[in-house]
């Protein structure tokens, strides 16, 4: 229990079932104080001003919030967070002197855990100087596992590097047997089952030799800790409280070591909404939070937070309706006091040529009544669903962003850098060193494979980088590259100095590098920057490996030339979003459910809980469009095609009175009468002459 304070929060512009959510167990005696709390929230139901008011709540009843962990998805919602709690904290005790480093524990669960892992690393096993490698950097160090097996000479085409860890991670993440996720998820691998047993094996073994752990290590290393009784206790004992943000977005592994901090459940807050659980394609499972309050006993407390802020009335009771259809779920209808009278509109077109000419006729219209392109936005299930209108958005010439493309560590130049740093924190991650040892000119694979070989065997400490055999014409740059490592690596430079002397090194060859150097320069200053605002290479090089920019300065996809831009996204990346206009493509059967996502009853309801998210992103406008003719790309081994679909199954008849069903383009008036065409051809005369 904690104890009471004097300080007392502000609660009145909460609604009862969020005051319920914030002060539930705290500030009192009995059973509810050491239960745990699920908070189900609905699509724009205050979820983040709940979460944030317990957290400050919990500080205000005198929990320290040096023992407060707070877990959520992303580093931005974790900012976020803080800077609300702060906020609130700061209202309600009248001062503004409350700091931004009120939760020193909160981020996002693979943040933490490499945080903690770092802090027990001796204990279990772990050099604390490991370094973390990112997916591309993980899928090379499998391509070279792959490769020394003789793997990748296979008569027979054995799977690529991409594949071999998309198919780790997944048995990692659901935590299932091999053959099972082979089986599920990739059918056409299951002959090699036996072959990628040898292959994960030798490349755990070669992350372990070089000291180095992927991003699934960090949840693993972590529920392997909460295993051992000893290490769950004291872990356990060093949060009062754990609060979970996007409880439904968890994986099998998330869920295990939260059981395992929290076994009895007190202190444990998870918040999330079933109905948007749409990521298990990532290994997320809307198991965790359905089965939640079954974990202890007493069970855990439910609380509903069903009062919508976001939407209209008429377009809650639609996604209501479709959302009503679920096989399993926490029962929950979302209202609101935002009354109109206008229906979400479902919208007949031919093909998806219509479709887009639709799409676009209506933006501009928008545009003319004051809603900004940004406030507008465009969903689709796939990304190549907006091919069509995107062609036709460059020929009207209307700026759009359209959310994914080329993330901020998959540039070659970021990877560079970031090579340089990680090889000199761990001389032994082959992977990192590869990279940065060519990066030299007249310094090739065979040269660097023997350079790291080298320093590989050598005693701890006892590399001598300068003496590696390089070609003689190499000589020179070679001995300024190893005492650039040998600085940063033995920590002669402070941080960010040390950064900032490995940007020079690099910009100096940038132009033999790279024919667009300049373009590309803009990325290590923005790089140098984000380093600044770190304390040190470690936390730097986990959190940006972690939770990086989303795109480079170059492919970020944001036109610098116009002030206002309409927004493309799939729904996977529109979730946490909301637009005051929102058009849905495709709602057609094939498209939403995709065709590759019926294989099983899951599937098929993670498909319709993707169509109530796009659905509860609108605030005042939603189209759903249906063509009836709709182009498929290279799917079924038939090759690009036009198909004929349905209206998604997701939207039946019985649902059909919560949408304004109508045709475009609207169909032609009959045909005219002589008399009424020659009195507009006399209107037209009129009209004329008035300008004469």
């Amino acid at each position: 229990m904690v104890t009471s304070s004097s300080a007392q929060l502000d609660l009145t512009r909460l609604n009862e079932a969020q005051r319920e959510a914030v002060q539930f167990g705290t500030g009192q005696a009995g059973p509810d104080a050491d239960r745990a709390l699920l908070v189900i929230a609905g699509a724009g139901s205050g979820k983040t001003s709940t979460l944030a008011h317990r957290v400050a709540h919990l500080v205000a009843q005198g929990a320290d919030p040096g023992r407060i962990l707070l877990l959520t998805f992303s580093r931005r919602a974790a900012d976020e967070m803080i800077r609300r709690v702060t906020r609130i904290a700061n209202v309600s005790s009248g001062r503004s002197g409350m700091s931004g480093s009120l939760l020193p524990w909160s981020g996002t669960f693979h943040s933490v855990g490499a945080r903690l892992l770092r802090d027990y690393a001796g204990r279990i096993g772990l050099s604390p100087d490991f370094t973390i490698h990112d997916r591309e950097d993980s899928a090379d160090l499998m391509n070279l596992v792959r490769h020394d097996l003789g793997f990748s000479a296979k008569a027979k085409r054995f799977p690529l590097k991409g594949t071999c860890l998309a198919i780790y991670s997944a048995a990692v993440n659901t935590q299932a047997e091999l053959s099972a996720v082979l089986q599920t998820s990739f059918p056409w691998c299951a002959e090699w089952a036996e072959d990628l047993q040898r292959l994960f094996l030798a490349y755990v073994e070669a992350k372990q030799a070089q000291q180095v752990l992927d991003y699934d290590d960090l949840l693993l290393y972590w529920a392997q800790m909460v295993t051992e009784p000893a290490l769950a206790a004291e872990l356990g004992a060093q949060f009062s409280h754990v609060l979970v943000d996007e409880y439904q977005d968890t994986n099998r592994l998330q869920a295990a070591i939260l059981l395992g901090l929290k076994p009895d459940g007190k202190g444990l807050t998870v918040v999330g909404d079933d109905a948007q659980s749409i990521y298990a394609f990532r290994g997320a499972t809307v198991r965790n939070i359905l089965d939640f309050p079954g974990h202890f006993d007493p069970p855990a407390q439910v609380v509903t937070l069903d009062r919508n802020y976001r939407s209209t009335q008429p377009i809650l009771d639609a996604a209501n309706a479709v959302i009503a259809l679920a096989s399993e779920r926490y029962t929950k209808d979302l209202w609101t006091e935002r009354v109109s009278s206008q229906r979400p509109r479902l919208v007949a077109v031919r093909d998806d040529a219509d479709q887009a000419n639709y799409v676009v006729e209506q933006v501009l219209a928008r545009r003319e009544e004051g809603i900004r392109l940004k406030s507008q936005a465009v969903l689709f299930r796939a990304s190549s669903h907006s091919a069509r209108l995107e062609l036709e958005l460059t020929r009207r010439n209307i700026p759009f962003v359209k959310f994914g493309g080329l993330k901020f560590l998959e540039a070659a130049h970021v990877k560079d850098v970031l090579a340089v740093l990680r090889w000199a924190q761990n001389l032994r991650d082959r992977v990192s060193g590869f990279r940065a040892v060519q990066l030299l000119a007249g310094v090739g694979p065979k040269t660097a494979a023997r350079i790291l070989d080298n320093v590989a065997n050598a005693p701890a400490g006892c590399a001598l980088l300068a003496e590696q055999p390089v070609p003689e014409g190499v000589r020179g740059s070679w001995q300024e590259f190893a005492a650039l490592i040998e600085a940063i690596g033995l920590r002669s430079v402070a941080w960010p100095a040390a950064f900032e002397l490995a940007c020079q090194w690099y910009l100096a060859r940038m132009e033999d590098l790279y024919e667009d150097a300049a373009i590309r320069q803009g990325d290590i200053e923005q790089l140098a920057r984000i380093a600044g605002t770190y304390p040190s290479q470690e936390r730097f090089l986990t959190e940006l490996t972690l939770d990086p920019p989303e795109a480079t300065s170059d492919q970020a996809g944001i036109p610098l030339l116009d002030e206002d831009y309409l927004i493309l996204s799939t729904i996977h990346s529109a979730k946490g979003q909301e637009w005051t206009a929102v058009t849905l493509l495709n709602a057609v059967d094939g498209c939403l459910p995709s065709d590759m996502a019926t294989g099983s009853p899951q599937e098929i309801e993670e498909e319709r809980r993707l169509l109530y998210v796009a659905m509860t992103r609108a605030r005042d406008q939603l189209d759903i469009v249906v063509p009836q003719r709709f182009h498929v790309t290279q799917q079924g081994g038939l090759g690009d095609r036009h198909v004929y679909g349905s209206r998604t199954r997701f939207i039946p008849n019985a649902a059909l009175p919560c949408f304004e069903q109508v045709s475009w383009p609207v169909p032609a008036p009959a045909s005219a009468t002589a008399e009424s065409r020659q009195a507009a051809i006399d209107l037209a005369a009129k009209m004329r002459a008035m300008w004469k």
